[in-house]
């Protein structure tokens, strides 16, 4: 059974219970590649109990753009995912490569895999990726007003389709969950939320 914060629940009159990060006795590299990198770590828990097999997957930050047209469109990559063996509807984005900023990172991967560009992108600030297992986090930017600017430059291994959906039809699919890849249903509520802040 899960703790509940005491921040959270009012007239709870326990203490909440100290939690401390774990402590790294020894790293070693199990794999590294260009794309991925593999750690095994040793640690000691809170009470002192040692695990020596904790794997930890180290890869570059990732950004993703919610790219809204002036036309009120949200464009979309559809693509095949070999790690789920499915084809997504996803956000455009990409990995960060070494010294770029997620900025960067976000205007090159929408300009290569869509071919839009935009003046503006307003950040929606960043998601950490899978908390016990990778070291990562997921950049999110709002593009308004995007324009098709060139055809999409894509990499070998990319298969991309762009698909332009409405902003209407986003709210309804998130709303009956027909959207599943996890960044992109967050960043969508995110950008929907400064979308009714801010409309334009």
């Amino acid at each position: 059974m899960s703790h509940i914060c005491a921040d959270f629940v009012p007239n709870l009159h326990t203490r909440p219970v100290p939690i401390d990060p774990w402590r790294v006795i020894r790293s070693d590299v199990a794999f590294s590649d260009r794309w991925y990198r593999l750690r095994r770590d040793t640690i000691a828990l809170g009470d002192g109990t040692v695990v020596d097999d904790y794997l930890v997957s180290e890869r570059a930050d990732i950004a993703q753009v919610v790219a809204i047209t002036p036309e009120q469109a949200v464009v979309f990559v559809r693509q095949y995912k070999h790690g789920i063996g499915e084809i997504t509807l996803e956000l455009p984005g990409g990995l960060l490569d070494l010294g770029e900023s997620a900025e960067a990172a976000a205007r090159r991967e929408l300009a290569e895999e869509t071919g839009y560009g935009a003046a503006a992108f307003e950040p929606l600030g960043a998601l950490v990726h899978d908390p016990p297992k990778t070291t990562n986090r997921i950049h999110g930017f709002l593009a308004r007003r995007v324009e098709l600017t060139h055809a999409p430059k894509l990499d070998p291994t990319e298969d991309i389709e762009v698909v332009l959906v409405t902003v209407d039809e986003v709210e309804r699919r998130l709303r009956a969950r027909e959207l599943d890849v996890s960044s992109t249903v967050a960043l969508l509520y995110r950008a929907l939320e400064a979308l009714n802040r801010r409309p334009g």
